[in-house]
């Protein structure tokens, strides 16, 4: 759509082209990234289950017919092992059931605003969405505007084209202020998701007439910071599973090792 408005359609499939390249590229990475932490997961997943579900609840049985002492923390694993026993089904159809109704209501217009919203407030992997989606407004209002269409017409195909509601709120905003004939970095400034280096680039262009390079230059800043803090979530998640398995891992093992030596002090 913006290709043939700007009759620049050659140009804005190269560089859709090498978008979806580089896009395709980058989610190879991510996927091989992901693919030991997801095996680890997995299997750390099962061997929990079967620990829960068939180990521990005959470990139980035992120490209840023994009628000794056991410590605390092997008391409240087993009766959290029997809460979810008798309650497990409940709890897992009331989380269906919610996670139903918030899909549904994230397809509302409504929903998907504060969807979106809360997407771009994300402990790191809201700022690599936001940079993303700046960087996709800034490079197609960089080859509106190198195509000559006048303001108005740039910021209407832009926020036609942006995939967040909350950027497209934005956007719609500082589309009204230029019909009214303020300047774009003026009207981006009143609004905090568009960051002050988007908004110093774009105040710069203005001035000198060189909006379409200042654009495509905050692009690539946005696109290289983006790539970088994904690369960075990616190395985190490895060591950060591995560290809450180990948690888990390790409370078992101490309530069973624990349980143990308590009764073999109380039998002794």
């Amino acid at each position: 759509m913006v290709g043939e408005q700007s009759g620049s359609l050659e140009s804005v499939l190269e560089q859709l082209a090498e978008y979806m390249e580089q896009e395709a590229a980058d989610a190879r990475s991510i996927k091989s990234a992901l693919r030991y932490p997801a095996i680890v997961t997995f299997v750390a997943i099962a061997v929990v289950a079967v620990l829960t579900i068939f180990v521990l609840p005959a470990f139980a049985g035992l120490y209840q017919d023994l009628g000794l002492q056991l410590p605390l923390i092997t008391r409240m694993l087993f009766a959290f092992i029997a809460w979810f026993g008798k309650y497990g089904v409940f709890v897992l159809a009331i989380l269906g059931f919610a996670l139903l109704g918030s899909y549904l209501y994230a397809r509302t217009p409504q929903g998907k605003l504060l969807y979106d919203q809360m997407m771009l407030k994300l402990p790191f992997l809201g700022r690599v969405i936001h940079l993303s989606e700046l960087s996709r407004c800034c490079r197609n209002m960089a080859i509106l505007h190198k195509s000559g269409l006048p303001i108005s017409e740039i910021m209407l195909l832009v926020t036609d084209a942006s995939r967040n509601a909350a950027i497209k709120q934005a956007l719609t905003q500082v589309h009204h202020n230029v019909l009214k004939g303020q300047g774009i970095s003026a009207s981006m400034a009143k609004n905090e998701l568009f960051l002050p280096m988007m908004v110093e680039m774009v105040a710069v262009g203005e001035t000198t007439g060189t909006l379409d390079a200042t654009l495509t230059a905050t692009a690539k800043s946005y696109e290289t910071e983006a790539a970088d803090r994904m690369r960075s979530i990616i190395d985190m998640i490895q060591p950060a599973v591995t560290v809450v398995l180990a948690v888990v891992v390790g409370l078992i093992a101490s309530a069973l090792v624990s349980a143990m030596y308590s009764i073999y002090g109380q039998m002794g």
